[in-house]
């Protein structure tokens, strides 16, 4: 998955009221600043120092030149001395990317000694800032604010944070999802209005006929089956489990011809996520496990049995993490069943195949068991155990006159045994606060089965696309109660907690 070379606009704001004296120092002090976040190691992306915008008209072209920039992800706005923000307000109401106000100043203490009037005049971001910051709020803009000095290890953090939302919110627009058959038959929470969800999201979603993909990966060639086969086998530990080792490689082969079929497919159509669904195959041999799974670890977005919101959120969180150091990894996850021993209790996620391995903690094995849904042979598959640790896990639902992005806190864990019958993939998590809490929030703000899951990325930065997008973020976590929970709910509110 390539990581774009994105950039963030610097933009200060100021007036010509202190004289060029003053708008130098402003200048030089921006460019410091500007240099050493670039230096931190804390942002993903580089930012890009712009001219001090003192003017309408400067304002005004600069958020323009950033709406048509295509490499520019969002602008970081900082008011160094005082700017009339009715100077503003043909720039903001134009301008259609991400926003960043950051609330800082150049000096970290007040330099008790010396402070005169021309340094009250010349750093007055504490003024400046509720300026500019009031009439962002009247125009009804979403925007993040961050407050601290520049300096700060945390303000850097939370900067590199939002500019991963930022891009998500720009790829969004770019997410385009392809269908393979239908949703499954009778089942709700699959469904939605995408045609609303084109015009929230910019996500396209489109469906095709089962075996016009199937011819794709009809075309594969022998050759390059055996190459990825070789690959497969050279990568992963083989668990041949009493089957004949021949019999065992051809339904591998299988997995190997979908893998390459589709993202000919999916690359020549421009998709960068697809669903299936068990029950309208055509002329595949297997239900694609295996094959799936790779493409997700190769950045592709997946849900299962047409659930095509999953697979566009799995999308998103694979571009906001993209490039991220240490990255534990993304996959779509579905709820299976409960352990509900006291002290011990959790959720075994997994799926009939299809979770990303880049989840995996351990070795990855392929196995070739029957499938009882499907009516194909036995499809080949990678199973794990996941890693541990903290993540979130997320359901984008449709609500009839609007969406809701869910986020639930969970913290993964090794299960007490090992599942030797048991043929997938698995991760186990208990959501915060508590198992009991947590299913029953997600149970009444209308939670999926299905869930976009990561551990790399945070609620609020969910919160931050989810305002941006303008819809509704509810958030369960170590917080949560289940009276206070029912309330938002019912007010509607955007919940933070």
């Amino acid at each position: 998955m390539e990581v774009k070379n994105y950039k963030f606009w610097f933009c200060t704001g100021s007036q010509d009221l202190y004289g060029d004296e003053c708008l130098a120092n402003v200048a030089a002090h921006s460019k410091q600043i500007v240099e050493a976040l670039n230096a931190s190691g804390k942002l993903p992306f580089e930012v890009v120092l712009k001219p001090t915008l003192i003017t309408n008209e400067l304002i005004r072209k600069t958020f323009n030149e950033a709406n048509n920039d295509p490499e520019c992800a969002g602008v970081i706005t900082w008011m160094h001395t005082f700017s009339p923000a009715k100077s503003w307000i043909l720039g903001l109401q134009e301008y259609r990317k991400p926003l960043l106000h950051l609330h800082t100043q150049f000096n970290m203490e007040i330099p008790y000694d010396t402070i005169d009037m021309d340094f009250m005049n010349e750093n007055q971001a504490a003024h400046g800032d509720r300026e500019y910051g009031h009439i962002v709020t009247r125009m009804k803009i979403e925007r993040k604010v961050v407050v601290g000095h520049w300096s700060d290890e945390k303000v850097q953090e939370k900067i590199g944070s939002w500019m991963r939302t930022a891009v998500g919110v720009v790829e969004s627009s770019h997410i385009r999802v392809m269908r393979v058959a239908d949703n499954m038959r009778n089942v709700a929470v699959t469904e939605g209005d995408k045609v609303e969800a084109q015009l929230k999201f910019g996500w396209e979603v489109d469906a095709y006929p089962v075996n016009e993909i199937a011819e794709a990966v009809a075309a594969v060639s022998e050759s390059d089956i055996n190459a990825l086969v070789d690959e497969y086998y050279d990568k992963y530990d083989i668990l041949l489990e009493g089957r004949d080792p021949a019999e065992f490689r051809k339904h591998v082969a299988v997995q190997a011809q979908i893998e390459i079929g589709f993202e000919r497919f999916l690359k020549e159509k421009n998709y960068q996520a697809i669903v299936t669904h068990f029950g309208d195959l055509g002329a595949l041999k297997q239900l694609p496990g295996l094959a799936i799974q790779r493409l997700m670890e190769k950045g592709y977005g997946f849900g299962a049995e047409g659930d095509w919101k999953v697979a566009a959120m799995v999308r998103l969180m694979k571009v906001m993490t993209a490039g991220m150091k240490d990255a534990k990894g993304t996959s779509m996850l579905e709820d299976y069943t409960y352990n509900l021993v006291p002290g011990k209790e959790g959720i075994l996620e997994a799926h009939m195949l299809e979770i990303c391995p880049s989840i995996a903690e351990g070795p990855i094995q392929i196995k070739c068991q029957p499938l009882s849904m499907g009516d194909r042979e036995d499809p080949a598959r990678l199973v794990f155990t996941s890693k541990n640790g903290h993540g979130i896990a997320t359901s984008l639902i449709d609500l009839g006159n609007r969406f809701r992005l869910i986020i639930n806190d969970v913290e993964c864990k090794q299960t007490e045994k090992p599942m030797p019958k048991l043929p997938t993939a698995t991760n186990f998590w208990t959501p915060e606060p508590d198992l009991y809490t947590g299913a029953e929030a997600w149970i009444l703000a209308g939670g999926a089965h299905h869930t976009a899951f990561t551990y790399d990325l945070t609620a609020e930065q969910m919160c931050d696309w989810a305002a941006m997008m303008g819809i509704e973020a509810v958030v369960i976590n170590k917080d949560t109660n289940i009276r206070d929970f029912k309330r938002d709910l019912m007010l509607g509110d955007i919940v933070y907690r």
